[in-house]
Protein backbone atom coordinates (compact mmCIF):
# COMPACT_ATOMS: atom_id res chain seq x y z
CA UNK A 1 0.00 0.00 0.00
CA UNK A 2 1.41 3.40 -0.93
CA UNK A 3 1.92 6.20 1.59
CA UNK A 4 -0.69 8.28 -0.26
CA UNK A 5 -3.34 5.58 0.00
CA UNK A 6 -2.50 5.03 3.64
CA UNK A 7 -3.28 8.64 4.44
CA UNK A 8 -6.74 8.19 2.96
CA UNK A 9 -7.72 5.51 5.46
CA UNK A 10 -10.24 6.59 8.15
CA UNK A 11 -8.84 7.40 11.55
CA UNK A 12 -11.36 5.14 13.29
CA UNK A 13 -14.18 2.73 12.54
CA UNK A 14 -16.73 4.08 10.11
CA UNK A 15 -20.24 4.04 11.63
CA UNK A 16 -22.64 1.80 9.76
CA UNK A 17 -25.32 3.53 7.70
CA UNK A 18 -27.72 0.60 7.97
CA UNK A 19 -30.59 1.03 10.41
CA UNK A 20 -30.52 -2.68 11.21
CA UNK A 21 -26.99 -2.26 12.57
CA UNK A 22 -28.10 0.36 15.13
CA UNK A 23 -28.86 -2.06 17.97
CA UNK A 24 -29.73 0.47 20.64
CA UNK A 25 -32.05 2.20 18.18
CA UNK A 26 -33.77 -1.16 17.57
CA UNK A 27 -34.22 -1.64 21.31
CA UNK A 28 -35.85 1.78 21.45
CA UNK A 29 -38.15 0.75 18.60
CA UNK A 30 -39.26 -2.31 20.57
CA UNK A 31 -39.99 -0.09 23.55
CA UNK A 32 -42.02 2.27 21.37
CA UNK A 33 -44.03 -0.64 19.96
CA UNK A 34 -44.90 -1.93 23.42
CA UNK A 35 -45.57 1.49 24.92
CA UNK A 36 -47.56 2.82 21.97
CA UNK A 37 -49.67 -0.34 21.65
CA UNK A 38 -50.49 -0.19 25.34
CA UNK A 39 -51.29 3.52 25.18
CA UNK A 40 -53.64 3.08 22.23
CA UNK A 41 -55.44 0.21 23.94
CA UNK A 42 -55.84 2.38 27.02
CA UNK A 43 -57.36 5.17 24.92
CA UNK A 44 -59.91 2.84 23.30
CA UNK A 45 -61.01 1.44 26.64
CA UNK A 46 -61.06 4.84 28.37
CA UNK A 47 -63.09 6.45 25.59
CA UNK A 48 -65.68 3.69 25.30
CA UNK A 49 -65.96 3.24 29.07
CA UNK A 50 -66.40 6.98 29.68
CA UNK A 51 -69.08 7.27 26.98
CA UNK A 52 -70.75 4.11 28.27
CA UNK A 53 -70.86 5.58 31.78
CA UNK A 54 -71.93 9.12 30.87
CA UNK A 55 -73.22 9.28 27.27
CA UNK A 56 -71.68 12.77 27.17
CA UNK A 57 -69.51 14.33 24.45
CA UNK A 58 -68.41 16.91 27.01
CA UNK A 59 -67.06 14.21 29.34
CA UNK A 60 -65.19 12.63 26.42
CA UNK A 61 -63.57 15.97 25.74
CA UNK A 62 -62.56 16.32 29.39
CA UNK A 63 -60.49 13.12 29.13
CA UNK A 64 -58.26 14.91 26.62
CA UNK A 65 -58.16 18.15 28.61
CA UNK A 66 -57.05 16.56 31.88
CA UNK A 67 -54.25 14.76 30.03
CA UNK A 68 -53.04 18.00 28.47
CA UNK A 69 -52.98 20.23 31.55
CA UNK A 70 -50.25 18.31 33.46
CA UNK A 71 -48.10 18.27 30.32
CA UNK A 72 -48.49 22.04 30.01
CA UNK A 73 -47.58 22.68 33.64
CA UNK A 74 -44.60 20.31 33.62
CA UNK A 75 -43.13 21.26 30.25
CA UNK A 76 -40.22 23.43 31.35
CA UNK A 77 -39.04 21.31 34.31
CA UNK A 78 -39.43 18.08 32.29
CA UNK A 79 -37.27 19.46 29.49
CA UNK A 80 -34.59 20.53 31.97
CA UNK A 81 -34.63 17.06 33.57
CA UNK A 82 -34.16 15.39 30.18
CA UNK A 83 -31.11 17.56 29.46
CA UNK A 84 -29.72 16.91 32.95
CA UNK A 85 -30.23 13.18 33.55
CA UNK A 86 -29.98 9.86 31.76
CA UNK A 87 -32.77 9.84 29.17
CA UNK A 88 -33.15 6.07 29.36
CA UNK A 89 -34.06 6.22 33.04
CA UNK A 90 -36.58 9.02 32.55
CA UNK A 91 -38.23 7.18 29.66
CA UNK A 92 -38.47 3.96 31.68
CA UNK A 93 -39.93 5.96 34.58
CA UNK A 94 -42.68 7.29 32.32
CA UNK A 95 -43.57 3.74 31.19
CA UNK A 96 -43.66 2.57 34.82
CA UNK A 97 -46.04 5.40 35.73
CA UNK A 98 -48.35 4.45 32.86
CA UNK A 99 -48.22 0.84 34.06
CA UNK A 100 -49.41 2.00 37.49
CA UNK A 101 -52.36 3.75 35.81
CA UNK A 102 -53.20 0.61 33.81
CA UNK A 103 -53.08 -1.47 37.01
CA UNK A 104 -55.38 0.91 38.87
CA UNK A 105 -57.85 1.02 35.97
CA UNK A 106 -57.83 -2.77 35.77
CA UNK A 107 -58.50 -3.11 39.50
CA UNK A 108 -61.27 -0.49 39.53
CA UNK A 109 -62.98 -2.01 36.48
CA UNK A 110 -62.79 -5.57 37.75
CA UNK A 111 -64.12 -4.41 41.12
CA UNK A 112 -67.04 -2.56 39.45
CA UNK A 113 -66.29 0.67 41.36
CA UNK A 114 -64.85 2.67 38.48
CA UNK A 115 -66.61 5.95 37.61
CA UNK A 116 -66.09 9.08 35.52
CA UNK A 117 -64.08 10.80 38.26
CA UNK A 118 -61.70 7.86 38.51
CA UNK A 119 -61.17 7.94 34.75
CA UNK A 120 -60.45 11.67 34.80
CA UNK A 121 -58.00 11.50 37.72
CA UNK A 122 -56.08 8.60 36.18
CA UNK A 123 -56.11 10.32 32.79
CA UNK A 124 -54.38 13.26 34.49
CA UNK A 125 -51.72 10.86 35.78
CA UNK A 126 -51.24 9.65 32.21
CA UNK A 127 -50.63 13.28 31.28
CA UNK A 128 -47.86 13.50 33.89
CA UNK A 129 -46.21 10.39 32.45
CA UNK A 130 -46.35 11.77 28.92
CA UNK A 131 -44.83 15.07 30.03
CA UNK A 132 -41.70 13.05 30.81
CA UNK A 133 -42.00 10.49 28.01
CA UNK A 134 -42.22 12.71 24.95
CA UNK A 135 -39.12 14.91 25.46
CA UNK A 136 -37.14 11.87 26.65
CA UNK A 137 -38.05 9.92 23.54
CA UNK A 138 -37.45 12.80 21.13
CA UNK A 139 -34.07 13.60 22.69
CA UNK A 140 -32.95 9.97 22.89
CA UNK A 141 -33.52 8.98 19.26
CA UNK A 142 -30.89 11.26 17.59
CA UNK A 143 -28.18 10.04 19.98
CA UNK A 144 -28.63 6.42 18.84
CA UNK A 145 -28.06 6.86 15.08
CA UNK A 146 -25.58 8.78 12.88
CA UNK A 147 -26.87 12.19 11.77
CA UNK A 148 -26.98 11.05 8.13
CA UNK A 149 -29.45 8.31 9.12
CA UNK A 150 -31.77 10.52 11.17
CA UNK A 151 -34.47 11.26 8.52
CA UNK A 152 -34.70 7.53 7.71
CA UNK A 153 -34.67 6.67 11.41
CA UNK A 154 -37.51 9.12 12.06
CA UNK A 155 -39.53 7.65 9.19
CA UNK A 156 -38.88 4.06 10.30
CA UNK A 157 -39.64 4.91 13.92
CA UNK A 158 -42.84 6.74 12.99
CA UNK A 159 -44.05 3.95 10.70
CA UNK A 160 -43.29 1.34 13.38
CA UNK A 161 -45.17 3.42 15.91
CA UNK A 162 -48.08 3.73 13.49
CA UNK A 163 -48.10 -0.03 13.03
CA UNK A 164 -48.57 -0.27 16.79
CA UNK A 165 -51.35 2.31 16.50
CA UNK A 166 -53.01 0.01 13.95
CA UNK A 167 -52.72 -3.11 16.09
CA UNK A 168 -53.29 -1.54 19.51
CA UNK A 169 -56.77 -0.04 19.05
CA UNK A 170 -57.98 -3.00 16.97
CA UNK A 171 -56.83 -5.47 19.63
CA UNK A 172 -58.17 -3.26 22.41
CA UNK A 173 -61.58 -3.01 20.77
CA UNK A 174 -61.81 -6.77 20.22
CA UNK A 175 -60.72 -7.53 23.80
CA UNK A 176 -63.21 -5.00 25.15
CA UNK A 177 -66.08 -6.52 23.14
CA UNK A 178 -65.19 -10.17 23.73
CA UNK A 179 -63.57 -9.92 27.17
CA UNK A 180 -66.53 -11.24 29.19
CA UNK A 181 -66.92 -14.20 26.81
CA UNK A 182 -63.19 -14.96 26.88
CA UNK A 183 -63.03 -14.78 30.66
CA UNK A 184 -66.08 -17.04 30.95
CA UNK A 185 -64.51 -19.61 28.61
CA UNK A 186 -61.25 -19.50 30.56
CA UNK A 187 -63.07 -19.95 33.85
CA UNK A 188 -62.47 -16.45 35.13
CA UNK A 189 -66.20 -15.65 35.21
CA UNK A 190 -69.15 -17.84 36.03
CA UNK A 191 -72.27 -17.92 33.91
CA UNK A 192 -74.72 -15.21 34.90
CA UNK A 193 -72.03 -12.97 36.42
CA UNK A 194 -72.53 -9.26 35.83
CA UNK A 195 -69.93 -8.73 33.09
CA UNK A 196 -70.03 -4.92 33.05
CA UNK A 197 -66.53 -3.46 32.74
CA UNK A 198 -64.83 -6.87 32.51
CA UNK A 199 -63.92 -6.16 28.88
CA UNK A 200 -62.23 -2.92 29.95
CA UNK A 201 -60.41 -4.73 32.76
CA UNK A 202 -58.96 -7.22 30.27
CA UNK A 203 -57.74 -4.39 28.01
CA UNK A 204 -56.06 -2.68 30.96
CA UNK A 205 -54.40 -5.94 32.00
CA UNK A 206 -52.87 -6.50 28.56
CA UNK A 207 -51.73 -2.86 28.51
CA UNK A 208 -49.99 -3.42 31.84
CA UNK A 209 -48.00 -6.32 30.40
CA UNK A 210 -46.98 -4.34 27.31
CA UNK A 211 -45.82 -1.39 29.41
CA UNK A 212 -43.67 -3.75 31.48
CA UNK A 213 -42.09 -5.01 28.26
CA UNK A 214 -41.42 -1.43 27.11
CA UNK A 215 -39.69 -0.62 30.40
CA UNK A 216 -37.36 -3.61 30.08
CA UNK A 217 -36.52 -2.74 26.45
CA UNK A 218 -35.53 0.82 27.38
CA UNK A 219 -33.33 -0.34 30.24
CA UNK A 220 -31.55 -2.71 27.81
CA UNK A 221 -30.24 0.27 25.80
CA UNK A 222 -26.49 0.41 26.37
CA UNK A 223 -25.79 3.95 25.19
CA UNK A 224 -25.51 6.30 28.16
CA UNK A 225 -27.95 8.95 27.03
CA UNK A 226 -26.97 11.63 29.51
CA UNK A 227 -25.86 14.91 27.94
CA UNK A 228 -23.65 17.48 29.56
CA UNK A 229 -25.45 19.00 32.53
CA UNK A 230 -27.29 22.26 31.99
CA UNK A 231 -26.57 23.53 35.50
CA UNK A 232 -29.09 24.67 38.08
CA UNK A 233 -32.65 24.99 36.79
CA UNK A 234 -32.63 28.77 36.54
CA UNK A 235 -35.13 30.70 34.48
CA UNK A 236 -32.73 31.16 31.56
CA UNK A 237 -32.03 27.44 31.39
CA UNK A 238 -35.69 26.45 31.76
CA UNK A 239 -36.81 28.81 28.99
CA UNK A 240 -33.92 28.13 26.58
CA UNK A 241 -36.08 25.78 24.51
CA UNK A 242 -38.81 28.41 24.16
CA UNK A 243 -36.28 31.02 23.03
CA UNK A 244 -34.67 28.63 20.59
CA UNK A 245 -37.98 27.78 18.89
CA UNK A 246 -39.13 31.43 18.87
CA UNK A 247 -35.91 32.43 17.12
CA UNK A 248 -36.10 29.70 14.48
CA UNK A 249 -38.96 30.46 12.04
CA UNK A 250 -38.70 27.09 10.28
CA UNK A 251 -39.08 25.10 13.52
CA UNK A 252 -41.73 27.47 14.91
CA UNK A 253 -43.72 27.32 11.68
CA UNK A 254 -43.54 23.52 11.45
CA UNK A 255 -44.66 22.72 14.98
CA UNK A 256 -47.29 25.48 15.15
CA UNK A 257 -48.76 24.28 11.83
CA UNK A 258 -49.21 20.84 13.33
CA UNK A 259 -50.65 22.36 16.51
CA UNK A 260 -53.45 24.28 14.82
CA UNK A 261 -54.15 21.71 12.10
CA UNK A 262 -54.66 18.79 14.48
CA UNK A 263 -56.25 20.99 17.16
CA UNK A 264 -58.95 21.90 14.66
CA UNK A 265 -59.05 18.85 12.41
CA UNK A 266 -58.64 15.99 14.88
CA UNK A 267 -61.75 13.87 15.41
CA UNK A 268 -60.32 11.16 17.68
CA UNK A 269 -62.30 12.12 20.78
CA UNK A 270 -65.58 11.86 18.86
CA UNK A 271 -64.95 8.38 17.45
CA UNK A 272 -67.00 6.64 20.19
CA UNK A 273 -69.98 8.83 19.19
CA UNK A 274 -69.49 8.21 15.47
CA UNK A 275 -69.02 4.49 16.06
CA UNK A 276 -72.12 3.95 18.16
CA UNK A 277 -74.60 6.65 17.09
CA UNK A 278 -73.75 7.37 13.43
CA UNK A 279 -72.04 4.26 12.04
CA UNK A 280 -73.93 1.88 14.38
CA UNK A 281 -71.08 -0.36 15.47
CA UNK A 282 -69.60 -1.49 18.78
CA UNK A 283 -66.25 -1.27 20.58
CA UNK A 284 -64.63 -3.52 17.99
CA UNK A 285 -65.69 -1.03 15.30
CA UNK A 286 -64.30 1.81 17.42
CA UNK A 287 -60.99 -0.02 17.60
CA UNK A 288 -60.88 -0.32 13.80
CA UNK A 289 -61.71 3.36 13.35
CA UNK A 290 -58.90 4.35 15.72
CA UNK A 291 -56.57 2.07 13.76
CA UNK A 292 -57.48 3.52 10.37
CA UNK A 293 -55.27 6.66 10.48
CA UNK A 294 -52.31 4.56 11.54
CA UNK A 295 -52.89 2.13 8.68
CA UNK A 296 -52.49 4.94 6.17
CA UNK A 297 -49.53 6.27 8.12
CA UNK A 298 -47.73 2.91 8.05
CA UNK A 299 -47.85 2.77 4.26
CA UNK A 300 -46.41 6.28 3.93
CA UNK A 301 -43.86 5.70 6.69
CA UNK A 302 -42.48 2.57 5.05
CA UNK A 303 -42.17 4.42 1.74
CA UNK A 304 -40.39 7.38 3.36
CA UNK A 305 -37.99 5.07 5.21
CA UNK A 306 -36.93 3.64 1.84
CA UNK A 307 -37.01 6.92 -0.11
CA UNK A 308 -36.70 9.93 2.20
CA UNK A 309 -37.93 13.36 1.12
CA UNK A 310 -34.95 15.12 -0.48
CA UNK A 311 -36.40 18.27 -2.05
CA UNK A 312 -39.26 20.73 -1.47
CA UNK A 313 -39.73 19.69 2.17
CA UNK A 314 -41.75 22.81 3.03
CA UNK A 315 -44.15 22.36 0.14
CA UNK A 316 -44.66 18.69 1.00
CA UNK A 317 -45.43 19.64 4.60
CA UNK A 318 -48.07 22.23 3.68
CA UNK A 319 -49.65 20.00 1.04
CA UNK A 320 -49.86 17.10 3.49
CA UNK A 321 -51.66 19.21 6.10
CA UNK A 322 -54.12 20.42 3.42
CA UNK A 323 -54.90 16.80 2.47
CA UNK A 324 -55.39 16.07 6.19
CA UNK A 325 -58.04 18.81 6.33
CA UNK A 326 -59.82 17.51 3.22
CA UNK A 327 -59.86 13.96 4.60
CA UNK A 328 -61.35 15.27 7.86
CA UNK A 329 -64.17 16.87 5.88
CA UNK A 330 -64.71 13.56 4.08
CA UNK A 331 -64.92 11.68 7.37
CA UNK A 332 -67.47 14.13 8.75
CA UNK A 333 -69.70 13.59 5.73
CA UNK A 334 -69.34 9.77 5.65
CA UNK A 335 -72.34 7.67 6.58
CA UNK A 336 -70.92 4.22 5.86
CA UNK A 337 -68.29 2.47 7.93
CA UNK A 338 -66.13 1.73 4.87
CA UNK A 339 -66.00 5.35 3.70
CA UNK A 340 -65.35 6.64 7.22
CA UNK A 341 -62.50 4.13 7.59
CA UNK A 342 -61.02 5.19 4.22
CA UNK A 343 -61.13 8.91 5.05
CA UNK A 344 -59.43 8.29 8.38
CA UNK A 345 -56.73 6.23 6.63
CA UNK A 346 -56.10 9.08 4.16
CA UNK A 347 -55.84 11.54 7.04
CA UNK A 348 -53.27 9.30 8.71
CA UNK A 349 -51.22 9.01 5.52
CA UNK A 350 -51.15 12.79 5.15
CA UNK A 351 -50.29 13.25 8.81
CA UNK A 352 -47.31 10.89 8.44
CA UNK A 353 -45.78 13.16 5.78
CA UNK A 354 -46.16 16.03 8.24
CA UNK A 355 -44.72 14.07 11.18
CA UNK A 356 -41.58 12.91 9.36
CA UNK A 357 -40.78 16.35 7.96
CA UNK A 358 -41.56 18.18 11.20
CA UNK A 359 -39.61 15.83 13.48
CA UNK A 360 -36.62 15.73 11.13
CA UNK A 361 -36.53 19.54 10.98
CA UNK A 362 -36.79 19.94 14.75
CA UNK A 363 -34.18 17.31 15.59
CA UNK A 364 -31.70 18.34 12.91
CA UNK A 365 -31.98 22.03 13.78
CA UNK A 366 -31.51 21.47 17.53
CA UNK A 367 -28.12 20.95 19.27
CA UNK A 368 -27.92 17.82 21.42
CA UNK A 369 -27.54 19.65 24.73
CA UNK A 370 -30.88 21.41 24.13
CA UNK A 371 -32.90 18.53 22.69
CA UNK A 372 -34.66 17.82 25.97
CA UNK A 373 -35.85 21.39 26.47
CA UNK A 374 -36.80 21.87 22.82
CA UNK A 375 -38.46 18.45 22.82
CA UNK A 376 -40.46 19.40 25.91
CA UNK A 377 -41.81 22.53 24.23
CA UNK A 378 -42.51 20.52 21.09
CA UNK A 379 -44.36 17.95 23.19
CA UNK A 380 -46.66 20.70 24.48
CA UNK A 381 -47.51 21.62 20.90
CA UNK A 382 -48.18 17.95 20.13
CA UNK A 383 -50.15 17.49 23.34
CA UNK A 384 -52.18 20.61 22.66
CA UNK A 385 -52.98 19.39 19.17
CA UNK A 386 -54.04 15.96 20.45
CA UNK A 387 -55.37 16.17 24.01
CA UNK A 388 -56.54 19.80 23.84
CA UNK A 389 -57.92 19.03 20.38
CA UNK A 390 -60.00 16.25 21.95
CA UNK A 391 -61.45 18.77 24.41
CA UNK A 392 -62.14 21.21 21.57
CA UNK A 393 -63.90 18.45 19.63
CA UNK A 394 -66.01 17.47 22.62
CA UNK A 395 -66.93 21.08 23.40
CA UNK A 396 -67.91 21.96 19.83
CA UNK A 397 -69.76 18.65 19.48
CA UNK A 398 -71.83 19.52 22.54
CA UNK A 399 -72.72 22.78 20.73
CA UNK A 400 -72.87 21.83 17.03
CA UNK A 401 -73.20 18.07 17.21
CA UNK A 402 -70.44 15.60 16.24
CA UNK A 403 -70.80 16.08 12.48
CA UNK A 404 -70.80 19.87 12.71
CA UNK A 405 -67.72 19.75 14.95
CA UNK A 406 -65.73 17.62 12.49
CA UNK A 407 -66.74 19.69 9.46
CA UNK A 408 -65.81 22.94 11.21
CA UNK A 409 -62.44 21.46 12.15
CA UNK A 410 -61.65 20.27 8.63
CA UNK A 411 -62.47 23.66 7.15
CA UNK A 412 -60.40 25.37 9.84
CA UNK A 413 -57.38 23.23 8.95
CA UNK A 414 -57.50 24.43 5.33
CA UNK A 415 -57.64 28.04 6.52
CA UNK A 416 -54.57 27.44 8.71
CA UNK A 417 -52.57 26.06 5.77
CA UNK A 418 -53.36 29.12 3.66
CA UNK A 419 -52.39 31.44 6.53
CA UNK A 420 -49.08 29.65 7.24
CA UNK A 421 -47.93 30.07 3.63
CA UNK A 422 -47.98 33.83 4.27
CA UNK A 423 -46.88 33.84 7.92
CA UNK A 424 -43.87 31.51 7.56
CA UNK A 425 -42.33 31.95 4.10
CA UNK A 426 -39.07 30.37 5.33
CA UNK A 427 -40.97 27.15 6.01
CA UNK A 428 -42.90 27.25 2.74
CA UNK A 429 -39.68 27.66 0.75
CA UNK A 430 -37.55 25.20 2.76
CA UNK A 431 -36.01 22.79 0.27
CA UNK A 432 -33.85 20.13 1.90
CA UNK A 433 -33.82 18.36 5.25
CA UNK A 434 -30.26 18.81 6.47
CA UNK A 435 -28.46 19.55 9.72
CA UNK A 436 -28.13 23.19 10.62
CA UNK A 437 -25.07 25.01 11.94
CA UNK A 438 -26.01 25.36 15.61
CA UNK A 439 -25.57 28.49 17.60
CA UNK A 440 -25.11 28.61 21.33
CA UNK A 441 -28.43 29.36 23.05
Amino acid sequence: MSDESATLQPAGPVPSLRLLDQHDYLRLLLARVGGTSANQMLMVALGWQMYDLTGSAWELGLVGLVQFLPALLLTLPAGHLVDQHDRRHLLSLSFCLQAVVAGLLMTASAGHWIGPQWILWLSALLGVARAIQMPSLQALTPSLVPAALLPRAVAASSSTMQAAIVAGPALGGVLYATGPWLLTRLGGLSQGTDAAHWGAALVYAVSLVLLGFATVAVLAIRHRARPAGTGAPGWDSLTAGVRFIAGNPVVLGAISLDLFAVLLGGATALLPIFARDILHTGPEGLGLLRSAPALGAVAVGVALARRPIERHAGRWLLAAVAVFGLATLGFGLARSFGLAFLMLAVSGAADMFSVVIRQSLVQLETPDDMRGRVGAVNSVFIGASNQLGEFESGATAAWLGPVGSVLLGGAGTLVVVAAWVKLFPALATRDRLQPAAHKVA
